[in-house]
């Protein structure tokens, strides 16, 4: 059993700085209260569109993984805390279901006291991301009626970013955006507001990938009980269970300390010690 007590030593009574500007810290930092006993700490003057912005005024330079832990020391440092951590979201075809969107969620987990380095993650299909170019009043009602709006706010902007109208989630306040793009531009494009404080789904997978990673931390190293014990390679292979040769089913997952760099390798994560004859390339080509 895990002594839960050996992680939460490290961080308890401490106080963190959590990089957001789009009210993450309503589902962010009472975990991590709950969980490790820190205290997480919203700034008032810390910019995190610098990094990239949904809506493209802003690029993302680096990967997303690079970009949340770039935030997290950047606003340690700024900012002058120990512990930093930020979140970074993005929005992609589905990689296996066709037509479908795939959210993943990323939160970065910084302390410069002990050198570590964490992040969680969660993948959902469940969003409401989409856009549309609209050409009336009436196709950004429709548009809104399948993007759970009000809850879910809406972008009502100009084709090529010149203006963009945020955070809308009222009826009349969306005929008023629409008619202010239209009659600039002549035309007009409405997407979903992917900001977390306007995006109830997407809220509820950044909590997923805060708890993902606070389980991560109690994952200690059975060497050295250092926190963050995680996945570095995962290896392919399971014999299928008719030809019994080797398939791209995962037959173990390799742990490494990023402290000690001791390294254990777990066999059959999945829990099955077979893969089906279904996903065999031999099997079913």
């Amino acid at each position: 059993m895990v002594n839960r007590n050996k992680a939460i030593s490290l961080f308890e009574g401490r106080a963190a700085i959590l990089a957001t500007m789009h009210g993450k810290e309503k589902v962010v930092a009472p975990i991590f209260k709950k969980q490790l006993g820190l205290d997480v700490r919203i700034p008032s003057n810390f910019d995190t569109d610098h990094f990239g912005t949904f809506t493209n005024e802003i690029r993302r330079v680096g990967t997303q993984l690079e970009t949340a832990i770039e935030k997290s020391i950047s606003a340690c440092y700024k900012l002058n805390y120990t512990i930093g951590i930020s979140s970074e979201g993005a929005f992609n075809p589905h990689p296996q279901v066709p037509f479908v969107i795939l959210n993943r969620e990323i939160v970065s987990f910084i302390d410069v006291v002990h050198d570590i380095q964490i992040f969680g993650e969660a993948l959902t299909t469940s969003t409401n991301y989409n856009q549309k170019q609209i050409y009336d009043i009436d196709e950004a009602v429709a548009f809104c009626k399948t993007a759970k709006f009000p809850e879910h706010a809406v972008i009502i902007r100009s084709k090529h970013y010149e203006l963009s109208l945020k955070g809308i989630s009222d009826w009349d306040e969306l005929e008023r955006a629409y008619n202010r793009v239209y009659k600039i531009y002549g035309e007009v494009v409405i997407e979903t507001d992917m900001r977390a404080m306007y995006n109830p789904l997407r809220m509820e997978n950044i909590k997923a990938a805060t708890e993902n990673l606070v389980n991560k931390i109690f994952q200690l190293c059975p060497s050295c009980d250092f926190p963050g014990f995680d996945i570095v390679e995962k290896r392919r292979g399971l014999l299928c269970n008719h030809c019994e040769l080797p398939t791209e089913g995962i037959k173990a997952s390799i742990y490494q300390c990023q402290k000690c760099d001791w390294r254990e390798e777990r066999l059959f994560p999945n829990g099955k010690e077979k893969e089906d004859a279904s996903n065999c390339y031999f099997c079913n080509p």
